[in-house]
């Protein structure tokens, strides 16, 4: 049976007549008188009784009548949702960024940039537990529209977003810092470069994060050594935070995440300049991603940077 037979039979149960029917449904009244045809031979029974003037339905065909328009409307109803549905993902943009980013710069900056621009992000919160390759895979298998995340020269797995197929705005700086949980005299407890005898408590980052190779090819081309013993890693820089704040050891952390804690004396800079790494913030998108909301605000970012100057 199909579905046009049950819009046909409701049409003709509503006009009386063959010809005004076929008309309704734009298609010959003997196309249309063939269909209702096979519609009774599909249901067994005669539905229309076809001696009276105007026409009328025989009892099983006002039976039939009643089932054919409930489903009808859901049929429509369904169809409308369906279309709704469709209509919602295409307006949304799937964004994923890490967790230090989502705690900084996504609040600070993006969340107000959308605000201004009347754009919702979709934003998937897992991605804030995700490492590095992580976000890859979901821009390369087009998972995700929009990808924030660090860069620097070392994060080579950065480099499978090749320009041929991806594209990325420089949204800002970021810088991290290497941090130390503070004495009774406010004073950071571990300093760097520390010495070989005792080398200083690490808190690194695992090495799918994405700032482990940033900081690790840092350290390799500073003119002094740094003298760290890796106590524990951890994939997210919140994680690093809280341990380095209860002094545990050392950590590199980004300044847009411990700058309130700093100015508060709650943590202090473990470190002079010659240790800080300096970090890209970017924002990806694929070329072939044709969508329009996502073509609009792509462009809208680069229209507020370039006003910023």
């Amino acid at each position: 049976m199909e579905i046009r037979w049950l819009e046909d039979f409701i049409a003709l149960a509503r006009t009386r007549h063959f010809s005004r029917a076929a008309d309704e449904q734009n298609v010959t009244q003997p196309t249309f008188s063939r269909r209702i045809k096979l519609l009774e031979e599909e249901m067994k029974v005669t539905l229309v009784d076809r001696n009276t003037l105007p026409l009328s339905l025989t009892p099983a065909g006002e039976i039939f009548l009643q089932s054919a328009e409930l489903i009808a409307r859901q049929l429509r109803e369904t169809k409308a949702r369906c279309l709704q549905i469709k209509e919602d993902e295409q307006s949304q943009i799937r964004f994923v960024t890490t967790q230090s980013l989502f705690l900084g710069y996504y609040r600070d900056v993006i969340a107000p940039l959308c605000d201004e621009l009347g754009v919702e992000l979709d934003t998937n919160m897992k991605s804030s537990a995700w490492s590095g390759g992580d976000f890859i895979n979901a821009m390369t298998s087009n998972e995700s529209d929009l990808m924030m995340c660090f860069w620097h020269p070392a994060m080579h797995f950065l480099n499978d977003l090749d320009d041929s197929q991806f594209e990325f705005i420089t949204l800002s700086r970021e810088v991290l810092i290497p941090c130390s949980g503070v004495n009774n005299f406010g004073q950071p407890i571990h300093t760097l470069p520390g010495n070989r005898k005792q080398p200083l408590p690490y808190i690194s980052y695992d090495e799918t994060a994405f700032m482990a190779p940033a900081i690790q090819h840092h350290l390799q081309r500073q003119p002094e050594s740094a003298h760290l013993q890796v106590l524990t890693s951890n994939l997210h820089s919140a994680s690093i935070k809280a341990m380095v704040k209860e002094g545990y050891g050392i950590g590199w952390l980004p300044e847009r995440l411990v700058k309130e804690s700093i100015t508060f004396n709650k943590i202090a800079v473990a470190g002079e300049a010659m240790w800080h790494v300096p970090l890209d913030i970017r924002l990806y998108r694929s070329r072939d991603n044709s969508n329009p909301h996502l073509l609009k605000f792509w462009q809208n970012v680069r229209t507020a940077l370039a006003r910023q100057g």
